[in-house]
């Protein structure tokens, strides 16, 4: 208790500090960053690991015989992103489980031991907190300092040019506490000299989330005191988006076409609800995060005559990329070069046993929250030019990622559950209190009508008779879990999970795995 209100304290001081502070906007910064990237690395990199025997990169590097002076030469001589590919193949990375403390950190049959706290970067201190699910299980948070929220500012200015929103009424689906997200678009649009017009929201019951629509609440009366009109949240009727649909529809009556922010489900079940009530949303920009945008999500919304466009988010490191008006198919994304230095790597997913390509994050602004070198964050895409002529590319961010996807963790409907959670409850919870063994349980995410769904597939040998039992244990359970507690509250609230008394589904190989992530199987299953 005392610990959390230490924590929204710390909360309300960061909502003063930002918006006591002067718009940044601009791109100048940004094309000076792109300008001195490399060296800004070899600086960080220097300070904070060569400089630093507690780092486990300090380590990694030592093992891979490369010193300060090496890495430098490389980088001048090879470049950036080529000098990152030849450290990933000699051992100089971190694992997704290894820096979430999952599994041990070894390298040529040595454990190197290090505290998570080492990757922090102690010169700007954080106060608006960015958690990628919220639960009451300790995760791993990531405090953006004041410097990283206002160079924020530069993309959002960006997609303000490319798309022309400054006319438009705006509009946000997004969880209130303890995701800050929500929070966080309303006072950026409101830095700008805009406004969210409504923010609609999950609310939850009070035994779960009293307290957090009271925290949100006193937060958005203290920001609207501050003089940014930050929208009260208005709550949805369960498992209905009707109510998002409906403003839209009447905004566009009165002359005004929207754009909407929101995470990819919820996207589209305002989409479905519009073509559902036979509401005319045509002309609506939609703005989504938080999971994949698949072709069949893509072509709700677009049947209703929006568009709609993905930003890539990993909360442990920040804004990875945005689309532009161009990129109108696939997942795809400008990668912010000018931030980050990204690489792939062919490696096997867990969980699945197939082939895919990894994607690698190593920071390269000196007030990131955090400083990684070749970390994997469990997703998969393509990198490459992007062939465009947009306000992206002009500020020189010509390089894109797309495909993009999850291949280790769930993220249906935009909420992040590790898959090395979730396993403990499908092969170990489970079994002992309903019977059946390791791979009678199995999760599967998967293309529902509107929203990604989530089966709880359960074994007929398992005995378990009721499911609805089944599946308030597995809730209940995965509110232990970091990122369970807003997961359960979203799902219940949009109907988006289920559990059925039918076998797993197997691989082509015959393998019965615990987790089944969306599109994986057909995405990769040739490419293995």
């Amino acid at each position: 208790m005392i610990q959390e209100a230490a924590y929204y304290a710390n909360m309300t001081l960061g909502v003063y500090r930002l918006l006591r502070t002067p718009y940044q906007g601009g791109t100048d910064r940004l094309r000076e960053q792109m300008a001195h990237r490399e060296e800004r690395f070899l600086e960080i990199a220097s300070r904070r690991v060569f400089a630093n025997p507690r780092n486990p990169y300090y380590e990694l590097f030592r093992l891979a015989g490369c010193e300060m002076g090496d890495l430098a030469g490389s980088v001048k001589r090879c470049g950036l992103e080529t000098t990152l590919s030849r450290l990933a193949s000699e051992g100089v990375y971190l694992s997704h489980d290894e820096f979430k403390g999952k599994t041990p950190l070894v390298r040529a049959g040595r454990q190197i031991q290090f505290t998570h706290d080492v990757l922090l970067n102690a010169t700007g201190r954080g106060y608006i907190e960015s958690i990628s699910s919220g639960s009451r299980s300790r995760g791993t948070p990531t405090r953006r300092n004041l410097e990283q929220q206002r160079y924020r500012e530069v993309y959002d200015e960006l997609r303000a040019r490319e798309f022309g929103l400054d006319e438009r009424a705006w509009g946000l689906v997004a969880p209130i506490l303890p995701s800050a997200g929500g929070l966080r678009k309303s006072m950026e649009r409101a830095r700008a000299g805009g406004r969210i017009e409504r923010w609609f929201s999950v609310r939850g019951g009070l035994r779960d989330a009293g307290h957090y629509r009271m925290v949100t609440h006193f937060l958005v009366a203290f920001s609207r005191c501050l003089g940014a009109p930050v929208p009260w949240p208005r709550y949805l009727p369960p498992n209905d988006f009707l109510p998002v649909a409906k403003w839209i529809a009447q905004s566009k009556m009165e002359g005004r076409s929207c754009t909407l922010r929101s995470f990819v489900s919820p996207a589209v079940r305002v989409a479905a609800a519009a073509r559902g009530a036979g509401l005319d949303i045509s002309g609506t920009l939609f703005f989504v995060g938080g999971e994949a945008l698949t072709d069949a999500k893509r072509a709700i919304i677009e049947e209703t005559g929006s568009e709609v466009y993905p930003n890539y988010v990993v909360s442990e490191i920040a804004s990875i990329g945005a689309a532009c008006r161009q990129m109108k198919t696939g997942n795809c994304v400008h990668l912010f070069r000018d931030a980050l230095a990204v690489i792939g790597r062919t490696r096997r997913a867990p969980l699945s046993g197939l082939d895919v390509p990894s994607l690698l994050f190593t920071n390269l602004l000196p007030f990131a929250p955090r400083f990684l070198i070749n970390a994997e964050m469990d997703d998969s895409g393509v990198i490459e030019p992007a062939n465009c002529q947009c306000e992206y590319s002009a500020a020189g961010l010509t390089t894109q990622i797309r495909d993009i996807f999850s291949y280790g963790k769930l993220t249906g409907q935009g909420i992040t559950l590790f898959g090395s959670d979730v396993v403990r409850i499908l092969e170990t919870a489970l079994p002992r209190r309903f019977g059946g063994a390791p791979g009678d349980y199995q999760l599967v995410e998967q293309e529902g009508e509107g929203q990604t769904q989530l089966v709880l597939r359960v074994s007929p040998r398992t005995g378990a008779e009721s499911m609805a039992e089944v599946r308030d244990f597995f809730l209940a359970e995965l509110r232990r879990c970091y990122g369970g507690s807003l997961a359960a509250r979203l799902w219940k609230h949009s109907e988006g999970f289920a559990a059925l008394r039918e076998e797993p589904c197997a691989t082509q190989s015959g393998k019965v795995l615990p987790l089944h992530v969306l599109g994986l199987e057909t995405r990769y299953a040739r490419a293995s």
